[in-house]
């Protein structure tokens, strides 16, 4: 393996992630310390991770993603970290990739990592997931988590950004109804901060960005080329904006 010239910190947020905790610590093989932000687990998670002696776990009563994350990034040593989901996996060649560019002298600010998508085992090659990608590795120095944003997290770089070629594997959900409740989750959050900021609930607004949201999943992001899944999947998506709409509308 080639050697790293930087030092690097790994960063995880968990909750219950007893069953991903080991291979996510096995990916953060390249960094010199790994930090764990964990929202109280009533899991093995803690435990599990208390094992792997480069680890160092803070924990916080979880209020919104963003707050999880930027609190891991204050816990960092390292300018230079690696900032994993529980459901992702790194493989070897996207590890050989992320240590070339931190030897180059020209390195970016941050690193858009692509994501392929999993349904248990089985890959999605539509509905959306073609494009997804998510920051990944940055300097912390020059990035934070924008401070509104309660679900889909938006990091704020300042500087220049690369992308890298490999994939990171995303093992999204395991079955459709883990998908749904995380969905439906997330729809919640995402209620909540429309709320947060002023934003007044409309019936044509909800059930048009409701309808839109399927049919740009479902025919102009190509779902209906992933068969049942993307079906699935476009009615998911749809599912959580209806979830947005119904909380902005009790919180207005």
């Amino acid at each position: 393996m080639l050697e790293l010239k930087e030092k690097i910190s790994g960063l995880i947020i968990t909750f219950n992630e007893e069953k991903n905790i080991q291979e996510i610590l096995d990916n953060f093989s390249i960094c010199d310390e790994i930090i764990v932000v964990d929202s109280f687990s009533s899991d093995q998670t803690v435990e599990i991770a208390r094992q792997n002696p480069k680890v160092k776990i803070v924990q916080q009563k979880f209020e919104d993603f963003t707050k999880q994350r930027n609190l891991a990034l204050d816990q960092a040593k390292n300018d230079w970290v690696l900032f994993l989901d529980g459901d992702e996996r790194i493989t070897p060649e996207l590890q050989t990739e992320i240590i070339t560019e931190l030897n180059k002298s020209d390195k970016k600010n941050a690193y858009y990592f692509y994501r392929k998508f999993y349904l248990g085992e089985k890959p999605i090659h539509f509905s959306g997931t073609q494009n997804d990608k998510n920051f990944r590795l940055f300097r912390k120095s020059k990035c934070r988590y924008v401070a509104d944003k309660k679900v889909h997290e938006t990091l704020d770089v300042q500087g220049s950004i690369g992308i890298l070629k490999n994939k990171l594997l995303h093992y999204s959900f395991e079955n459709f109804e883990q998908f749904k409740s995380k969905m439906l989750y997330y729809g919640l959050l995402k209620g909540n901060e429309l709320a947060d900021k002023g934003k007044k609930y409309s019936i044509i607004t909800h059930w048009g960005k409701v309808a839109l949201k399927f049919l740009k999943t479902y025919i102009i992001k190509l779902g209906f080329l992933d068969g049942i899944d993307g079906l699935k999947i476009s009615y998911l998506q749809s599912l959580y904006v209806n979830e947005t709409y119904k909380n902005l509308k009790v919180n207005k």
